[in-house]
């Protein structure tokens, strides 16, 4: 099927985006009588919850991503287009492309998510590894194993901080990544370097705030600051970082650590498509919408997810988690197939089904309506199934328990490849993996 709108009568609908959101609303969109073309610059959807799990040699990278084409194989009436979106004609309904002719539209769907935001500290963005997209995961499981193995060459390194690893940031991605890299080292790696002393490995968590997971309860968050420390974690609250160079961080007053390898976790900030469209920007650079998610001076144009300033009818700002973005492309489908059928447009409603987070195996923190609280192993198994059940994609399903048991049974991790890196040297930092 070509997106060309020939066909009489039929709407097209451009989706910019293929993260949760996108993809949500392109699957509601193609069991309309509208033709849909998502666009984004990778051609695969990316699993992020599971981005740390790629990083700490739990999962492959496939395990988590899938084409975007193969999940729309049984669609005619939904296409592909990889490209990047350069900018926005709004008033004549066109979507530019970097290198690529301009694609039309009746609606538009602007799902393009976040990316890092590292709050202009000195350094950070320069030195600090993020953890946003599958090549970042891969860039950082390919730095933290070439670290112990350039330990294992020369141990002098270790007091320059090779096997120290700074995480800034205390919220989810934060906890989980710290709780799998104690994993990691304790159970994998000292065993794969049985002549380097792992034990004087760091992975010291840093927080801005005076508690870890600062949207869950205060137990779920003192629970979570008990287990990571119990697990080898310095977990240092009330501590802000005020620059970074290649060997080391500077905290805030005059406390420094030799590392090299710093993660950064602690912000977002909107897609940078945000910065080219030329449509109203609100609060931390987010597109105002509407209480229906149009922009109001374009209103056949929705946006969704990260990208969207939107709120509840306190005026409070939705939380920038997947499940708002999902609920949001499927609400902007709704809307689009009202709009189609001559009625008005309705208020999204996003419906808190509960958070989770977990750091490590056999210990998780959920939190689900009507105030019900779990910690520990039936918070751990509650939050496999879920992220089991919200992958895309039977295989994906399949592979990702069959390495979860493997793990679990033996406490191997059998994706620790280090893939296109440097040779073993002194730097700070390898290459793109």
């Amino acid at each position: 099927m070509k997106f060309t709108g020939a066909r009489l009568g039929i709407a097209r609908v451009v989706v910019v985006g293929a993260g949760f959101g996108g993809l949500a609303a392109a699957h509601a969109l193609a069991r309309m009588p509208v033709e849909v073309m998502v666009v984004d610059a990778q051609n695969h959807h990316t699993f992020q919850p599971l981005l740390y799990q790629v990083a700490t040699a739990a999962l492959n990278a496939a395990d988590i991503a899938q084409s975007v084409r193969g999940m729309f194989h049984d669609r005619d009436n939904v296409d592909f287009r990889l490209g990047r979106v350069c900018g926005l004609d709004a008033d004549r309904r066109q979507v530019e492309l970097e290198g690529q002719p301009p694609l039309s539209y009746d609606y538009l769907v602007l799902a393009a998510g976040a990316t890092t935001g590292y709050f202009g500290i000195p350094g950070v963005e320069e030195h600090a590894l993020p953890l946003k997209s599958l090549s970042d995961a891969l860039t950082l499981r390919n730095h933290l194993l070439l670290q112990f193995e350039r330990a294992a060459a020369d141990p002098s390194l270790v007091d320059e901080g090779a096997l120290t690893v700074v995480i800034v940031g205390g919220g989810p991605t934060g906890v989980e990544l710290a709780g799998a890299i104690a994993e990691l080292r304790d159970h994998v790696l000292a065993k794969d370097f049985p002549d380097l002393d792992v034990s004087r490995s760091r992975i010291v968590l840093v927080e801005a705030t005076d508690r870890l997971l600062g949207t869950f309860h205060p137990r779920s968050a003192m629970g979570a600051l008990h287990t990571l420390r119990s697990r080898g974690v310095e977990v240092l609250l009330d501590t802000a970082v005020e620059s970074a160079d290649p060997g080391r961080v500077c905290l805030a007053g005059t406390e420094e650590i030799a590392t090299r390898t710093m993660v950064w976790a602690a912000g977002v900030r909107p897609s940078p498509l945000a910065d080219v469209l030329g449509l109203e920007r609100g609060p931390g650079g987010r597109i105002v919408v509407g209480a229906d998610l149009r922009v109001s001076a374009h209103p056949e144009v929705f946006v969704i997810g990260d990208l969207a300033a939107s709120h509840d009818r306190s005026g409070k700002p939705y939380p920038q988690l997947a499940p708002v973005a999902i609920q949001g492309g499927r609400h902007a489908a709704r809307q689009i197939g009202r709009l189609l059928d001559g009625r008005g447009t309705e208020r999204f409603r996003y419906r808190d089904r509960g958070t989770m987070a977990t750091i490590g195996r056999n210990a998780a923190v959920a939190e689900l309506p009507l105030g019900l609280r779990f910690r520990g192993r039936v918070a751990w198994l509650m939050w496999l199934a879920l992220h089991l059940v919200m992958l895309i994609g039977f295989r994906n399903r399949a592979s990702v328990l069959l390495n979860w048991s493997w793990n679990y049974l033996t406490y191997d991790r059998g994706a620790r490849l280090i893939v296109n890196a440097r040779p073993l040297d002194r730097g700070p930092r390898p290459g793109p993996g």
